[in-house]
């Protein structure tokens, strides 16, 4: 249906005597404001409202960098709800396979050992899960050892892990508190880090990497190919230390 620019034109102008503001008006009539903009140019405004949509001015200009983090902030939420719905729960067995297999990849140890250090509650009893459904491995089984800073209550800490992952205390090794210096920040992670390492699975830590290497088959020839050809950046010096 066509629109009544007419009828339009007049509920415009009796708005724009009422007071309103183009974006006022813009979102009763949905048109244009270059449009409202030509249809009431002529028209006078009140010293009250123009006195309004002063104040309303000042107050957008104040509040301009929180009211952009504000919408921001929407506009993220509304991403993060959207991408939840292209998500299929409960995940198959192979993609859940593979997301753990990925974290490990990520954060896991590259060497003799299977183990995985992290400070994110979510990451780690996530990974501790995996562990049981993937291999069979109850947290009972798993040992721990927390890294934190002098002024944290490692008890406290201890114990918080301890519930979140289901590890007992007894499995749980010496603490590393780091020493306040200049080398380290003075920032908290209020949960302090923590390193879990599955007993005697070295085989199964090779598995998990063969998982991944199955998955990256595709890029394998193109990454081979690149680091042959950029092989003299290998034969590059080491830094000396200059704390020495």
């Amino acid at each position: 249906m066509e629109k009544d620019y007419t009828l339009l034109k007049a509920k415009a102008i009796k708005f724009r005597k009422g007071g309103l503001s183009y974006n006022e008006i813009k979102e009763k009539l949905v048109v244009s404001k270059s449009t409202l903009s030509y249809w009431l140019k002529s028209i006078h405004l009140k010293p009250e409202y123009r006195k309004r949509f002063y104040t309303n001015r000042i107050q957008n200009l104040a509040r301009g960098p929180q009211s952009q983090k504000e919408r921001r902030s929407r506009e993220i939420e509304k991403i993060i709800e959207e991408a939840e719905k292209e998500i299929k729960v409960p995940l198959s067995f192979e993609a859940y396979r593979l997301m753990g297999a990925a974290l490990y990849w990520a954060e896991g140890s590259k060497g003799n050992v299977f183990e995985i250090t992290n400070s994110d509650p979510y990451l780690i009893i996530f990974i501790v899960s995996w562990v049981e459904s993937v291999f069979n491995i109850p947290a009972r089984n798993l040992k721990a050892r927390l890294n934190i800073y002098p002024q944290q209550n490692e008890s406290k800490i201890k114990k918080f892990w301890s519930d979140l992952t289901d590890i007992p205390l007894k499995n749980f090794g010496k603490t590393y508190v780091k020493p306040l210096s200049k080398g380290y920040k003075k920032n908290d992670l209020y949960h302090g880090t923590i390193k879990i390492y599955v007993p005697k699975s070295t085989d199964r830590k090779h598995r998990v990497f063969g998982w991944i290497n199955k998955v990256l088959k595709d890029v394998d020839p193109k990454v081979k190919f690149v680091e042959k050809k950029w092989r003299s950046l290998t034969k590059s010096s080491r830094p000396a230390n200059l704390n020495q």
